[in-house]
């Protein structure tokens, strides 16, 4: 069996992204999410978050900067990372998220509750196979009253 290294999460930035470069010029965006989680203590509901450092490289980082502000909710998709170095005579590591994918999810931070995606450097397969499969319906053509431009499931 081979070995799996695939991550999906969605939480709150707990701070502003912040983007650097590296002396060959690659963008380095980096920001960190809390992510709740419930559990029962006793006869009580209890929250615990958890905390988690996000790494996204190249333009997608450059242009998803500057959406990335505290509070704002995401959606990241990626692997894992063990970055190990020496401090002190000490060994030392830490464990980020490599992110393939980012999507703005509603609520907080200060851009509002606009639902958003800025793929990584894949892009979204989503997003492509819905706008490929799909054709417009705003066009000539009309496959119902011109009140009701899309599907409607219900």
């Amino acid at each position: 069996m081979a070995d799996v290294n695939h991550v999906v999460l969605i939480g709150r930035l707990t701070r502003d992204a912040e983007l650097k470069y590296t002396s060959g010029g690659l963008a380095v965006c980096k920001f960190a999410i809390a992510v709740n989680r419930r559990r029962k203590s006793g006869d009580q509901w209890v929250e615990e978050a958890s905390f988690f450092d996000i790494v996204l490289f190249g333009r997608s980082g450059e242009a998803i900067n500057q959406y990335l502000v505290k509070g704002k909710q995401v959606a990241i998709e990626g692997e894992l990372n063990q970055n190990r170095w020496e401090q002190d005579g000490q060994n030392r590591s830490k464990v980020e998220i490599n992110a393939s994918n980012v999507q703005l999810l509603g609520g907080g931070g200060q851009q509002g509750g606009s639902n958003n995606s800025a793929p990584a450097s894949q892009g979204n397969p989503y997003q492509r196979r819905q706008e490929s499969q799909e054709p417009s319906r705003m066009g000539g053509e009309s496959s119902g009253p011109s009140d009701f431009p899309d599907d409607i499931p219900f």
